[in-house]
C-alpha cells in the first residue's frame, strides 16, 4: 500500500511529456501535367494553438516553399495552404520531387515534427527522334534506334513497318527493346526493305511517333560497284574537259579576240604603196615643134 501511494505521488508531480505530431495521408502523390497536386500534412499539438507551419522541397539542395505564411516567388500565385495542407496548381515536372512539411509548436514540450511527401508528375510522350540508315546490304547486321529526349516519364516503345506493327516471335528474324527503343536484324534481307516508323506512349497522354523513314536493302553490292563506277567516270571526263579547255585556250584555238582577228586580215582589200619620187620620171624635150 505505502509503494502504491509513492507511486501515485511521483504521476501526480513528474511534468506529462507533451509533443507536436505531424502525420501525411498520402507519402507518395502522382499527378499528370498540368493538373492539381494536393499534398496533404496533418499535425496536433497539446498547448500551442498557433503553430509555426513551413514547407519545404529537397532537391540538389534543400529550397522554402511556404515560409512566414507566405509562399516563395516560384510558387506565388499557383499554390494554396489549407491548415497545412499543400495544392499546388497546374503542375509541371520540375514541379516532381521530395516535400517536407515541418510543424514547430513552441509552447509543446518535444516542439518539431515533419512529415514526407514525395511528389511525381507525369509527363505526356514527345515526338521520338528515329534513327533509321537509307540503306544496308543484304545479309548485314542492323539496329535502329527510338528515343523520347524531353519526357522524363517511363516510355514504352513500339516500332512500325509500312504501317504495320511488328511483334516479335521465335521465328522473327528481329529483336526488340520496349524499353530502350531499339529493333535489331542480325542479318537483314530483301523483305526487310519499307518503311519504318517508331511510337512511343504512356499512361499520361496519346501516343506520338516520329515520321517513317525508307530503308533500302541492296541485294547485290554490285549495285553500288556500278554506282561508285558511273560517278568515277563522269568525274574523269570533267577532268579531261577542262584540261583540253586549257590546252585550247594557250594556243589561242579557243580565244574569240583572235579569231577575229585573222578574219579581219582576210577579208582587207590590198592598196599598193604611193610612188615615190625617183620613180617619176622627167620629160626633156630634143626637138622644137615650133614653125
Amino acid at each position: 500500500m505505502m509503494i502504491f501511494t509513492l507511486f501515485l505521488l511521483l504521476c501526480i508531480h513528474c511534468p506529462v511529456s507533451m509533443s507536436v505530431t505531424v502525420s501525411a495521408s498520402k507519402s507518395k502523390v502522382e499527378v499528370h501535367e498540368h493538373t492539381d497536386a494536393v499534398l496533404s500534412c496533418d499535425f496536433h499539438t497539446e498547448k500551442d494553438q498557433n503553430p509555426r507551419i513551413e514547407w519545404k522541397k529537397k532537391g540538389k539542395a534543400v529550397s522554402f516553399v511556404y515560409f512566414h505564411n507566405k509562399f516563395t516567388s516560384s510558387y506565388a500565385g499557383r499554390a494554396k495552404m489549407e491548415g497545412a495542407t499543400l495544392t499546388i496548381h497546374s503542375v509541371t515536372q520540375k514541379d516532381s520531387g521530395e516535400f517536407r512539411c515541418e510543424v514547430t509548436a513552441g509552447d509543446d514540450h518535444v516542439s518539431f515534427g515533419e512529415a514526407t511527401v514525395a511528389l511525381h508528375v507525369h509527363v505526356p510522350p514527345h515526338i521520338p527522334s528515329c534513327e533509321v540508315p537509307r540503306s544496308v546490304f543484304v545479309g548485314s547486321d542492323l539496329e535502329l534506334l527510338c528515343k523520347d529526349q524531353q519526357s522524363a516519364s517511363p516510355a514504352t516503345y513500339s516500332w512500325y513497318k509500312d504501317n504495320t506493327a511488328l511483334t516479335v516471335s521465335s521465328d522473327t528474324p528481329y529483336s526488340m527493346d520496349t524499353r530502350k527503343g531499339t529493333l535489331k536484324f542480325a542479318s537483314v534481307s530483301k523483305v526487310d526493305s519499307g518503311m519504318y516508323r517508331c511510337e512511343t506512349s504512356d499512361s499520361v497522354g496519346a501516343p506520338k511517333s516520329c515520321v517513317a523513314q525508307q530503308l533500302k536493302v541492296i541485294d547485290h553490292p554490285a549495285e553500288i560497284s556500278i554506282l561508285i563506277a558511273g560517278a568515277s567516270a563522269f568525274v574523269i571526263l570533267a577532268f579531261l574537259g577542262a584540261i583540253f579547255a586549257c590546252v585550247c585556250r594557250r594556243r589561242g584555238f579557243c580565244t574569240k579576240e583572235k579569231k577575229s582577228k585573222s578574219l579581219s586580215c582576210s577579208s582587207k582589200s590590198y592598196n599598193p604603196p604611193p610612188p615615190t619620187i625617183h620613180n617619176i620620171k622627167t620629160y626633156k624635150a630634143t626637138q622644137s615643134f615650133m614653125i
